[in-house]
C-alpha cells in the first residue's frame, strides 16, 4: 500500500522560514496531482498550495508571494518552501495526492484529494 510521508515541520518565530517535504512511497508518483493543506485548531482544512503533473501551481491568496511548492520527480517528492511565516500559518500541514484529474477550480479543495499523509506540525510564534 502506498503512503505519503511528510517531514520538516517545527516551531519558528514570525518572519522565519521552514521547508516541508513529502516523500511519495510506492504510489505511481507521476500519475498524481499533489498538494499541501493545513488545518488550524478549530478550523476546517484548507488548501495552501498544489501542483499538477506538468508543474502548474495554485496558491491560497494568504500565502502567495511567501510560499513556493515544487516537486522533484526523480525523488518522488514534493516540497513546500515557507518564508516570512506568520502566526496565522500555524497548524498541521498535510501532504495530499489525487490519482484523478483535478479541475483547476478544485485544485485547492481538500475534497479533490483521496490520499493523505499523517501531517506535520508548524507553529509560528509572534
Amino acid at each position: 500500500q502506498g503512503q505519503l510521508a511528510e517531514s520538516g515541520g517545527g516551531s519558528v518565530q514570525a518572519g522565519g522560514s521552514l521547508r516541508l517535504s513529502c516523500a511519495v512511497v510506492r504510489y505511481n508518483y507521476n500519475a498524481y496531482c499533489m498538494g499541501w493543506f493545513r488545518q488550524a485548531p478549530g478550523l476546517e482544512r484548507e488548501g495552501v498550495a498544489t501542483i499538477n503533473r506538468v508543474g502548474l501551481t495554485w496558491y491560497a491568496d494568504s500565502v502567495k508571494g511567501r510560499f513556493t511548492i515544487s516537486k522533484d520527480d526523480a525523488k518522488s517528492s514534493v516540497y513546500l518552501e515557507m518564508n516570512n511565516l506568520k502566526p496565522d500559518d500555524t497548524g498541521v500541514y498535510y501532504c495530499a495526492a489525487s490519482r484523478s484529474m483535478v479541475m483547476a477550480n478544485d485544485m485547492l479543495s481538500p475534497g479533490s484529494y483521496a490520499f493523505w499523509g499523517r501531517g506535520t506540525v508548524v507553529s509560528v510564534s509572534s
